[in-house]
């Protein structure tokens, strides 16, 4: 009992420091122990050292922290901000010009980095609780063999990276190139391959070579990228390495880097999930999924909701079989598996192909998904045309691409289930084709439309889009009989001046009541039928500002602007002479 109960000293002492002054364990962290323990002998002595063994004890071993390279302690956001700048910075020299070049390669590396952390240390609690751990990577395809700057390593201890360091060159490049990235995209392929072999292959898939351009650039970067480790990055005082990360997603997305398609602006993810409510135990499904924002930003809330009361059955279903989505494209795919990672999702269950055509690149990881889910949240591709093979799985067949997604959300959703969707507006008032108008009856008919919200126009602008967007909510099961309007399209957008969670305040306040003011009003089933199935949000409530001056006043005012502008050119002419 006593190696143990030492082994369990050893193992907590993280956790133990993070939560000192804390009075008493929190319920997830002891139910967390009792379920990974099956023996019944182990189960009794592990309980009896959670209830002898409060927070507060001293760390009984160097931690990986200490092993960081300086192991200095980010402490600050914009330390943490400068870490991840010069790590952009060498990558941007080095033959990754743009985000859309250096995001994919820091996604890979800044993901082997946290694996390699993560599995340290769940090799080491299994280790103490006497469970066998089987990890996904082996030496010397560990972070910590080859990735690992030599200093940080215990005395006496040598890695994979000083051998290459001191053979000759090009040595660090061809074992990169040449054995770790395809033993790590071949995962996947090996006989009873675990879900998390799988995710490393997903992540690595897109990766074909390093594309930083010279072996000591690419050194440099890993150094870096060791420090920003979970130890070394404070969560008390910093965004954790998953916001860090949103950054850089931002970044990727801003206009002019061509990414803006795959990323929606999170203050509207965070109004939408706000709005939908996602519940532990729920099944949420993003059917053209991008980054994963609305994936990952349902994990943070639905965590936040359950903080310590999460039993270790809602964590291990939260983290394995809560989240699913698909993405199309080859290079976005492997990001969002990432992010999701990265946020603290163990298996993000992505389907990587094109969802309009069920066309397969690979479904390793969507294995028992199911046939409806209980919540769906997106913002998928509107503006694009769609082929004729794409069309064949509809019932109402059009090019228009958000069509499409609109039916195949409908009829994702299972009874009950409740979805919040970004659509353009212009789905909303056309009227002139039959595949629109039948997708909206059927959206009526099938599911309670119950919200409808009119975006701004320059939401999208700063992503590369400005197409003016409404937000969808809705609820499968009964048929729509009024819908309820908000609107914020008065409101001036751009990079500077975002929207933000303050312009949704009122939104959240009247939303339980569907209460009218000057921005919301309700328009019932029979009104929506006679204007034909136009949905667009037009606010009869909004104040027109009517300019009641006559034209004599009107031809006052334009000659006296035209006198002021008169005296201003003589007095700049008076200055020039």
């Amino acid at each position: 009992m006593g190696r143990l109960v030492g082994a369990f000293k050893t193992v907590s002492a993280r956790r133990i420091n993070v939560l000192r002054g804390t009075p008493g364990w929190p319920v997830w962290q002891r139910n967390y122990y009792e379920h990974v323990i099956r023996d019944g002998d182990e189960l009794m002595r592990a309980r009896e050292y959670i209830a002898t063994n409060p927070p507060g004890g001293r760390r009984t071993r160097k931690t990986p922290m200490a092993r960081n390279g300086n192991g200095k302690r980010l402490v600050t956001q914009q330390s943490v901000d400068h870490a991840v700048k010069g790590i952009c910075d060498i990558m941007r020299r080095g033959n990754c010009a743009g985000a859309l070049q250096y995001v994919p390669e820091l996604t890979w590396i800044l993901f082997l980095r946290i694996l390699d952390e993560k599995e340290e240390r769940e090799q080491e609690e299994a280790a103490a609780l006497g469970i066998p751990f089987r990890p996904s990577l082996e030496a010397p395809f560990r972070w910590r063999d080859w990735a690992a700057p030599p200093e940080t390593l215990p005395p006496g201890r040598t890695n994979k990276r000083v051998e290459l360091q001191n053979a000759p060159q090009y040595a660090f490049f061809s074992f990169v190139n040449t054995e770790l990235l395809p033993h790590l995209k071949n995962l996947k392929s090996r006989p009873g391959a675990s879900a998390r072999q799988k995710v490393i292959s997903e992540i690595m898939s897109g990766v074909e070579r390093v594309r930083i351009d010279t072996e000591r650039n690419f050194l440099d970067v890993l150094d870096k990228v060791h420090q920003l480790s979970l130890e070394a990055v404070d969560p008390t005082h910093v965004f954790t390495l998953s916001q860090v990360y949103e950054g850089l997603l931002l970044k990727m997305g801003e206009k002019g880097n061509d990414g803006g398609q795959f990323f929606t602006p999170r203050q509207v993810i965070k109004a939408m999930v706000q709005v939908i409510d996602p519940k532990p135990g729920e099944t949420i499904y993003d059917p053209g999924c991008g980054t994963g924002g609305f994936l990952a930003q349902s994990f943070e809330y639905i965590m936040a909701r359950l903080g310590n009361s999460a039993t270790a059955e809602q964590l291990e279903t939260l983290k394995q079989r809560a989240f699913w989505g698909r993405e199309k494209e080859n290079l976005i795919y492997p990001i969002a598996l990432a992010n999701l990672v990265l946020h603290g999702v163990d298996k993000p269950n992505l389907w990587h192909g094109n969802t309009l055509t069920g066309q397969e690149i690979y479904g390793g990881l969507f294995e028992g998904a199911p046939h409806a889910f209980d919540v769906i949240l997106t913002n998928p591709p509107f503006g694009g045309k769609e082929s004729k093979e794409a069309q064949t799985n509809f019932d109402y067949k059009t090019g228009a691409t958000q069509i499409l997604f609109l039916q195949h959300v409908i009829r994702s959703l299972r009874d009950g289930g409740r979805c919040g969707m970004v659509i353009d507006e212009g789905s909303l008032f056309r009227t002139n084709e039959e595949a629109f108008v039948k997708t909206k009856r059927k959206l009526l008919d099938d599911c309670d439309l119950w919200c409808i919200v009119s975006l701004p126009g320059g939401v999208f602008t700063a992503a590369g889009a400005g197409v003016k967007t409404n937000l969808l909510f809705f609820t499968r099961g009964k048929p729509t009989e009024r819908i309820w309007y908000y609107d914020l399209s008065d409101i001036k957008v751009g990079k500077k001046t975002p929207l933000t969670l303050a312009h949704f305040e009122e939104f959240f306040r009247l939303l339980p009541e569907r209460a009218e003011s000057e921005r919301s009003w309700t328009v019932t089933r029979a009104e929506i039928e006679e204007r034909g199935y136009d949905l667009k949000a037009v606010n009869p409530n909004r104040k027109v500002e009517v300019d009641t001056r006559t034209p004599e006043e009107l031809i006052g005012v334009i000659e006296q602007k035209g006198r002021e502008i008169a005296e201003a050119l003589a007095a700049l002419r008076a200055i020039r002479n």
